[in-house]
């Protein structure tokens, strides 16, 4: 039997937004802080690339590591042109954090709809 990888990619992705949530969770948490420099991690296309790993790949030994520290770098985030750098020297934009968080929410919503609808197909599948 061929091992599924959709259910091996959602957690790889559940990592990767993890870590996000951590990233930008700090940058809530420092927005007054002066001289504090918002960050945001690589897109997570970006961290498949970097494994070089195509998503037809059909062995488990394909994706050996679940940990993706690694492979995410954190770097400033782009400078919000109605915030820009505000007088204490901090670029955070609460807006734009709380839409990453949003987004956050989506994709993990999106991801276990997906492996729940997966899942559920293949249970039906199996009691035939």
């Amino acid at each position: 039997m061929q091992p599924i990888q959709l259910f091996e990619m959602a957690s790889r992705q559940a990592d990767w937004l993890s870590v996000r949530q951590e990233v930008v969770a700090g940058n809530i948490a420092n927005a007054n802080t002066p001289k504090f420099k918002a960050k945001d991690i690589t897109p997570f296309n970006s961290v498949l690339d970097r494994t070089h790993v195509p998503m037809a790949r059909t062995n488990p030994g394909h994706f050996a590591s679940n940990d993706l520290s690694d492979e995410i770098d954190i770097k400033p985030s782009e400078l919000n042109d109605e915030v820009g750098v505000q007088e204490s020297g901090n670029t955070v934009s609460l807006a734009d954090e709380l839409t990453k968080t949003g987004e956050i929410k989506r994709q993990y919503e999106l991801s276990t709809g997906l492996v729940k609808s997966f899942h559920s197909m293949m249970l039906t599948l199996v009691k035939r």
